[in-house]
């Protein structure tokens, strides 16, 4: 939602949420759909994208996408998304914006010695600067508290902004 949200308030002409489940088992806060709703996101649920569709010169054109139905539930407990067959269409596009997963990548603190993670994955770092436990190496946003806000994230940069100011200050 938050990256919808943002492409909206920078000037999207229009922006469609495609989602291959139902609202309810949306990961999002109820209120941050709401939101998003009163800002101009579309949303295009029961939906899933099959293939990007490109031009040309390689520049996306369009998504093709399947509508789903829900089935039993999954691992996680939500219903799980049944393709609907022969469903496909296009939704024509010139920009794609690819927000799944709430999850750090594993190659950072795989090829990284040194650098401590929490069991998830996530960088540690110490709360009010984002020093990790490399000398001077900070972190914040998702990698270090899982799914959160951009605002979230934009204060942790301004945290870790200035202790890296502090910390390069001090090395004079």
């Amino acid at each position: 939602m938050d990256s919808a949200r943002t492409a909206l308030r920078l000037g999207a002409d229009e922006v469609i949420n495609v989602y291959r489940r139902s609202r309810t088992e949306m990961p999002a806060r109820v209120e941050e759909v709401r939101h998003a709703e009163e800002e101009g996101v579309t949303l295009k649920l029961l939906t899933n994208p099959t293939r990007f569709i490109g031009d040309e010169k390689g520049q996306v054109k369009g998504i093709e996408v399947i509508k789903m139905e829900l089935g039993e539930p999954d691992a996680s407990g939500r219903a799980r998304p049944v393709p609907v067959e022969g469903s496909e269409y296009i939704i024509d596009c010139d920009m794609v914006i690819v927000a799944i997963g709430n999850s750090p990548h594993p190659l950072v603190p795989q090829t990284t010695e040194g650098l401590k993670t929490d069991k998830r994955g996530r960088i540690v770092v110490e709360t009010e600067t984002g020093a990790t436990s490399l000398e001077g190496v900070f972190a914040g946003g998702d990698v270090v508290t899982g799914a959160a806000t951009v605002i979230e994230a934009m204060g942790a940069g301004r945290r870790s902004a200035r202790a890296i100011h502090d910390y390069l200050s001090s090395k004079k």
